[in-house]
């Protein structure tokens, strides 16, 4: 049913839409940029040991101006015609070869001056994916698309007392490697607490070989990751169907970064995984019991 509602200018939604100038506004562009993690085993040259698995995202090398030949996060711009969701989807496809994945949006970038053509906002999507089923290939305006190891340790916190609370500054190194390249930035996080009211800020204050602001959306990101895997399921997107507790283990270690206890977490994963009674049968390696995904666990 139409709105006969009027404005103070006397017009009806229908009359207003018709007189309406898109123009009267300045309109920024929109992109999206997409964080893929994996968790992947390194080469092990001893087959009687377990691998050991690292965390990798994915990165593009960029073909074009801006940050020609520097590695940035898969992304582009938004169409008119297109959903914040499907432009994602299309540009990974476009550029990695990465296709039907599940994505979740996870911030929105929008300081003014963070891309030198334009204003640019940006929103960050991220997933974590089985890396082994994936055919990774650049395409668009891609020269390269890579996985790289990422690590980012904090180098440096100073907190400082307010008269209304805290300031807090943490400066976090983010190295991302592979066998060809290596890139690192600094990040810096500032928190501010006055009161009930909490603000964050960051700033990429060092970069080499990381295009625009996407260090800082790398850093966010892995915070995300670590509090999602705490309270979720998310880490079961990189197992097979049937794994050991110890190969499960051994994903929540690199992706938090922190050594667990084997009671503790199989504490805390009971109810989530369900026993078979088939084993591994690795070369080398005592037979271990495997399990699978209970994916009613929540209404447990």
């Amino acid at each position: 049913m139409e709105n006969q509602l009027r404005n103070k200018h006397g017009l009806t939604e229908k009359e207003f839409l018709k007189t309406y100038d898109p123009n009267k506004f300045d309109r920024p562009s929109v992109t999206v940029d997409m964080l893929i993690f994996t968790v992947a085993e390194r080469e092990n040259k001893n087959y009687r040991t377990l691998p050991e698995k690292e965390l990798k995202v994915l990165m593009i090398k960029r073909a074009d101006h801006p940050c020609i030949g520097q590695w940035a996060l898969p992304g582009g711009f938004v169409q008119m015609d297109e959903s914040l969701d499907e432009a994602a989807l299309r540009e990974l496809k476009e550029e990695t070869n990465i296709d039907n994945i599940y994505m979740e949006q996870l911030y929105t970038w929008g300081d003014v001056h963070r891309d030198p053509r334009t204003r640019i906002i940006s929103t960050a999507y991220m997933s974590l994916v089985d890396s082994t089923s994936l055919d990774i290939q650049s395409g668009d305006d891609a020269d390269d698309a890579r996985w790289f190891t990422v690590s980012c340790q904090l180098q440096q916190e100073q907190k400082t007392l307010t008269e209304k609370g805290y300031s807090q500054q943490q400066l976090f190194r983010l190295h991302l490697t592979n066998d060809e390249h290596a890139l690192q930035a600094v990040v810096k996080i500032v928190k501010t607490v006055e009161g009930k009211v909490t603000k964050i800020e960051r700033e990429v204050v060092a970069s080499e070989g990381i295009g625009f602001d996407h260090a800082k959306i790398i850093e966010y990101g892995l915070e995300r990751l670590r509090n999602k895997i705490e309270y979720t399921d998310i880490a079961f997107t990189l197992m097979p169907e049937l794994f050991t507790l110890t190969a499960l283990q051994q994903v929540y270690e690199i992706i938090l970064d922190t050594p667990l206890l084997k009671a503790n977490f199989r504490r805390k994963t009971a109810g989530m995984v369900i026993e078979t009674n088939e084993y591994t049968k690795d070369a080398g390696h005592r037979p271990s019991k495997l399990y699978r995904f209970n994916p009613n666990w929540l209404k447990e």
